[in-house]
């Protein structure tokens, strides 16, 4: 993808460092705890040499974190593939729900970080447009990212998507204290920029504690 210059070009750079840093992140404790457990089996290993018993549910058990986090890892490298073509695609039929899941996950250790839970309401459809897979993932993050700073710890987020005459519209719901942080500093040129570039329309509910993003069905037209 031609990222260009200015501020799509910016923001898409910052995204990019963002998301690789928190995969990253992840893959390190991932391999941590990998690291800790492989210790313990030669651990254990020594101590058999050496005629010492060894109980048997420890071995099970270092080596099922093992296997836990190696599944893990999987499910991360799988989500950095998916990203990472995302970046070098330009305009192409997505499935929103997919799009949605993805970007839930690459955010999952800033959402834990902030003691805030996503929850998925009710499970996604499947809602299919024709747009920029990377400029929605950044765009999506930013309003996650809003979300999150909009509400305190332990509350939960709220993420719905519908499908509309004209397209799609994705919902975040529970931001109970969007009216004091929305006015000044969201949606800011950053976002203005990528909802100009997806043809997209942002508006807030202050009553409800509602963030409405809609997208047309197809950007080319």
């Amino acid at each position: 993808m031609n990222l260009g210059t200015g501020i799509i070009g910016e923001t898409g750079l910052q995204y990019f460092g963002k998301m690789s840093a928190l995969i990253s992140h992840e893959i390190k404790n991932v391999l941590a705890i990998i690291n800790e457990n492989a210790g313990l089996l030669e651990d254990y290993t020594m101590m058999a040499e050496k005629g010492m018993p060894i109980d048997s549910k420890r071995l099970k058990t270092a080596s099922g974190r093992i296997m836990a986090q190696i599944q893990r890892a999987e499910c991360i490298i799988k989500n950095m593939n998916k990203f990472a073509h995302s970046v070098d695609e330009n305009i192409r039929a997505i499935d929103l729900s997919e799009v949605i899941d993805l970007v839930v996950a690459l955010s999952a250790k800033f959402v834990s970080m902030h003691n805030v839970k996503i929850e998925l309401n009710p499970t996604l459809e499947q809602v299919s447009i024709t747009t920029s897979p990377f400029f929605i993932e950044n765009l999506l993050w930013r309003c996650l990212n809003f979300s999150v700073d909009s509400i305190g710890q332990g509350e939960t987020i709220g993420i719905m998507l519908e499908e509309t005459e004209k397209g799609a519209e994705i919902k975040f719901t529970g931001i109970q204290d969007i009216g004091a942080s929305q006015p000044d500093s969201f949606p800011g040129d950053a976002e203005k920029a990528l909802l100009k570039t997806l043809k997209a329309e942002v508006k807030t509910d202050l009553m409800c504690g509602e963030l409405r993003l809609s997208f047309p069905k197809d950007i080319t037209k």
